[in-house]
């Protein structure tokens, strides 16, 4: 019989195998165990009637939350009741609001701790809290809004900052790309790409690894998003809901609202009327749950969106709602009994959608 021929590389081969060590092997290039955990999901909740509607505690900390659909459907009640529940967690909220049409007797109306500060006339000279404000006149463009996010993170790593964040945008297609404006023309295409860079590939990815055990604080982040309709691509097709500034918050979203219906708000408006005037208390929108990349649930579902934040459709919790602020509707309507009326269609307008969202 011939001699079996051995190989020294395939001597050297197994004594290496015999003495590697692949966890060690992780650990040296900083891929152990350590580096694969997440911390455990937490929410920021929302009002129960809410979380009754969706069968979602509220928004997921440490992702990226979408609230998108036409104008006056409710978006911004739901990013409120974000940020008070927020500070009462001790979350801090950061407000950017490009939009412009910021009101804070709203916020302290919808429960959010607000420091008025006033001169000795009483007139006011401050607004000041536990929060962070920035609006369109220190953030003109998107390139300015990423970096104003960037470094507060950054000032976060440092340890100047040492707090949970939940970044609130309302609202994304409100401000333009520094090159629409160097070029003074708004270029949808400049924006969107503006969008990407800035957001895809760079702070919507930070906000989504500060989940890591690694990282000592939690960051969220929540965003209106402006919408268009696309019309019809032919007679038997629907019109199409688009997202200003392009697909990138769309895709980067675990979570992602729809309010109101494609092609209009469908939002009924409900009303206080006496004696030819009226006090509009609530609003019923649509509300549905697109996206859950947490747990998967996707509802559908109907709210009430008052200047509280929202309530259910139950005549218990409208009657509830009713008898706690019927009092500020009667220093404009007068004492004495009123008519609740409703206005407005739910219906969808596929023959006639609204084109825009402003």
């Amino acid at each position: 019989m011939g001699k079996k021929k051995t190989s020294l590389g395939g001597d050297i081969s197994k004594s290496v195998k015999g003495t590697f060590s692949l966890n060690n092997f992780k650990a040296a290039k900083g891929l152990g165990s350590s580096n694969n955990s997440f911390k455990e999901q937490e929410w920021i909740p929302l009002s129960p009637a809410w979380q009754d509607m969706v069968s979602l505690p509220g928004i997921p900390h440490g992702h990226i939350t979408l609230l998108r659909g036409h104008s006056d459907t409710g978006k911004t009640t739901a990013l409120l009741e974000v940020a008070v529940n927020a500070q009462k967690m001790g979350i801090l909220p950061v407000f950017i609001v490009t939009e412009m049409k910021w009101s804070w007797e709203h916020a302290q109306m919808m429960g959010l701790e607000v420091n008025v500060e006033k001169d000795s006339d009483g007139k006011v000279t401050g607004i000041d809290g536990d929060f962070i404000f920035a609006d369109r006149g220190q953030l003109p463009t998107v390139e300015a809004v990423a970096g104003f996010m960037a470094d507060l993170m950054n000032e976060q790593k440092k340890g100047n900052l040492p707090m949970d964040m939940v970044f609130l945008w309302d609202s994304i297609g409100s401000v333009p790309c520094q090159m629409s404006v160097e070029k003074a023309k708004n270029n949808n295409e400049w924006n969107a790409g503006a969008m990407s860079t800035q957001f895809g590939n760079f702070i919507n990815q930070e906000i989504l690894l500060s989940r890591k055990e690694s990282y000592p604080y939690t960051n969220s982040f929540v965003a209106v998003n402006k919408i268009w309709v696309e019309k019809p691509i032919g007679p038997m097709s629907p019109p199409i809901m688009k997202n200003k500034g392009g697909n990138t918050m769309f895709f980067d979203s675990t979570l992602i609202v729809t309010f109101g219906n494609i092609s209009n708000s469908g939002s009924l408006k409900i009303n206080a009327v006496k004696d030819g005037k009226k006090v509009e208390w609530a609003k019923k929108v649509k509300v549905a749950i697109e996206k859950n990349h947490i747990n998967g649930i996707t509802t559908t579902g109907k709210i009430l969106a008052t200047p509280h934040g929202f309530i259910s459709e139950k005549k218990s919790d409208i009657e509830k709602y009713k008898k706690a602020h019927q009092h500020e509707w009667c220093k404009i309507l007068g004492d004495g009994p009123f008519e609740v009326t409703t206005e407005g269609s739910e219906a969808e307008d596929f023959h006639n959608p609204t084109p825009t969202n402003d």
